[in-house]
């Protein structure tokens, strides 16, 4: 995060941060930015409570610079509506920092439903222009790495067909 976090250094505006829990490290790496919080539950008294697998009328259509999602995705029903929520509330070509688990065990909270490969990164982030996947590989497991963290740009033109996709050859 921090690496990514040091990219977007000359960066300002508006971030949300989706499912902080009881974390800092988001503010504290992205100082550049105004912090909104998102959660689905109060525990941890978010700026915003709400479902990022829906339309959350409280927020308007692109009212952020950046998202950052770390480590909530695999814990959603519908990842692909999830995208769908963060691309409309990110401004044209605003960032979007997002992160899963792949070689992990099952965690809370619960429900934790996907584990994302590469190839799913770029299905799901189809009308993003994908600036980096960082790949956090696992020791002795080639091909099976511990998790990936994608830097994305949002492209509002973009609409991306199946028949379209194009995957790396791994």
């Amino acid at each position: 995060m921090a690496r990514t976090a040091a990219k977007l250094a000359g960066e300002t505006g508006k971030l949300l941060e989706v499912g902080p829990q009881d974390r800092s490290t988001v503010r504290e790496n992205f100082s550049n930015f105004s912090v909104d919080t998102f959660d689905i539950v109060d525990t941890y008294s978010p700026t915003l409570v709400g479902d990022i697998t829906k339309v959350n009328s409280a927020i308007a259509d692109s009212a952020y610079d950046c998202v950052v999602c770390l480590e909530v995705i695999e814990h959603t029903l519908n990842p692909f509506d999830t995208v769908k929520e963060i691309r409309r509330i990110l401004k044209h070509e605003g960032y979007l920092l997002i992160s899963a688990p792949l070689n992990w065990r099952i965690h809370g909270p619960i429900p934790d439903c996907w584990r994302i490969t590469e190839h799913g990164w770029s299905a799901l982030l189809r009308d993003f222009d994908i600036i980096e996947i960082d790949i956090l590989e696992t020791p002795d497991r080639e091909l099976f790495p511990i998790k990936y963290n994608v830097l994305a740009k949002c492209n509002k033109f973009k609409n991306t067909q199946d028949n379209e996709l194009t995957f790396r050859f791994i």
